[in-house]
């Protein structure tokens, strides 16, 4: 008798790592590749009782439902003060919560220039030890329904969009992006920021107020879809996006504010990231349309103040998980390289968290001449976030893959069992106080981050039925 194995041709199948794969590759042996990576270390108790969870599978149709029908609409731009009921001497800012005394660089920069902005000191040393002393009060941003970009210092001056979900209710509020340069938001807080932040709340926010008046809400979901369809990933690119958004606005303010139609157009016109900050708005409020289902293992929330790296999860209300940002690793301006750069910083993770930004740079292959690398390596980190995300976004498409929807809803667990980490593409802040921005770049969440949050889940979890 002979086996059936033994009379025709082998059929091999190669796991793990690809020593013995290459080998058979070199002899031209026919071979089946699984790709299959152990879970992360110290993860398997926790992801055998979260796994075991019979809340999880509903939990995360629910989160991820919510997220992908979400809605968002520009319906206004407002003051700070007035729809985050912010009173004097209270700053918000990006990321986990921090004090004064763990802040990096960037974002003391921007907390200084933040109080000069507010007269509540006389120079740049008197507002330094001002907060040093606790005369500031600090929180997050998430904690007030918004979301600010790099430092994301947010005073009770500025002026905010709003962004409403019409599918879910919620709201979401972000500032109006400065440009690119010497901004605060990437801690510089010479006289030119502080000139360019009192015209923004002078005349900017109020003329953009005065069209929104007359235009109507705005679809930020159409126009973000249409953008990636013109080659943008709405994170670190948003040239056709802002695009997009001027032609919608630009009839109405000729109509709001005549006098001052050219120069509003024309500043917004001439910086390509204004629509970076209303898209984030967008993400932040279709992500807490995804917050509170218990038993979700879904994360809402990757946000980074310069120093902690931290993710809230949908059944974990609003608890952070942190642990260290680190430094991207992409393309410097000018003579500036990574000696000078401060570790990863800002809210504007919450695109990734929605699933643009480093999950769509397949639909942006000139992001690599910002971020670095090549159009195969932004195809490829599209591609892998496939495997830890719970969903394809049905109105999110990108054309050179065929239309398909981006991979959005991170799942704690697929994180944990196949040790990928969301893929982030960033701008890079200077690391001294005052020096702005001096690149750009690709970076991975720190994996306790989400081996923490995996922690709380299994404590979290209800007994399986096994």
């Amino acid at each position: 008798m002979t086996l059936p194995m033994l009379s025709g041709e082998p059929e091999v199948i190669t796991v793990g790592t690809d020593l013995l794969g290459e080998a058979l590759d070199a002899q031209a042996v026919p071979r089946t590749r699984v790709d299959w990576r152990p879970p992360m270390p110290g993860t398997e108790a926790d992801l055998a009782r979260v796994l075991a969870d019979p809340r999880r599978e509903r939990a995360n149709a629910t989160a991820v439902g919510r997220l992908v029908s979400a809605r968002p609409q520009l319906v206004g731009v407002r003051p700070a003060r007035e729809v985050l009921d912010l009173p004097e001497g209270t700053f918000l800012h990006a990321g986990p919560p921090i004090e004064w005394e763990r802040a990096s660089g960037p974002l003391r920069g921007a907390l200084i220039g933040a109080m000069l902005l507010e007269g509540l000191a006389g120079d740049a040393e008197e507002a330094g030890e001002r907060l040093a002393a606790g005369r500031a009060r600090l929180d997050s941003c998430h904690h007030h329904r918004a979301v600010g970009p790099m430092a994301g210092v947010v005073t009770p001056s500025m002026w905010m969009f709003e962004v409403r979900d019409a599918e879910h209710g919620g709201t979401a509020y972000c500032s109006l992006n400065e440009g690119l340069g010497k901004v605060l938001r990437y801690g510089a807080y010479g006289p030119e920021v502080l000139e360019r932040l009192r015209w923004m709340a002078d005349v900017l926010g109020p003329v953009l107020q005065a069209t929104l008046e007359r235009s109507g809400p705005l679809d930020l979901r159409s126009l973000a879809a249409q953008a990636l369809q013109m080659g943008d990933e709405l994170h670190n690119r948003n040239r056709a996006a802002t695009s997009l958004l001027v032609r919608e606005l630009a009839p109405e303010v000729v109509e709001a504010a005549p006098g001052r139609a050219a120069e509003v157009l024309r500043f917004i016109n001439g910086n390509d990231h204004f629509f970076l900050n209303p898209g984030m708005a967008a993400c932040k409020v279709a992500a807490d349309a995804a917050r509170d289902v218990p038993g979700s293992t879904m994360v809402v929330a990757m946000a980074r103040n310069g120093t902690d790296f931290g993710v809230q999860v949908s059944g974990l209300g609003d608890r952070w998980f942190t642990g260290p940002a680190g430094v991207p690793d992409g393309l410097y301006l000018g003579a500036y390289g990574p000696d000078d750069a401060n570790p990863d910083i800002g809210d504007s993770t919450i695109t990734e968290t929605a699933g643009l930004g480093g999950f769509a740079m397949a639909a942006a292959p000139a992001i690599v001449r910002f971020v670095g690398g090549d159009v195969s390596d932004a195809t490829a980190a599209t591609r892998s976030m496939y495997e830890i995300t719970l969903a394809e976004h049905p109105a999110y498409q990108i054309p050179g893959l065929g239309f398909r929807g981006t991979p959005v809803g991170v799942d704690v667990t697929l994180v944990a069992r196949t040790g990928l980490l969301p893929t982030v593409n960033t701008g890079i802040a200077g690391r001294v106080a005052g020096t702005g921005q001096v690149g750009a770049g690709l970076v991975s969440p720190p994996a306790s981050a989400f081996t923490a949050a995996l922690s709380a889940l299994a404590r979290a979890a209800e007994p399986g039925d096994g």
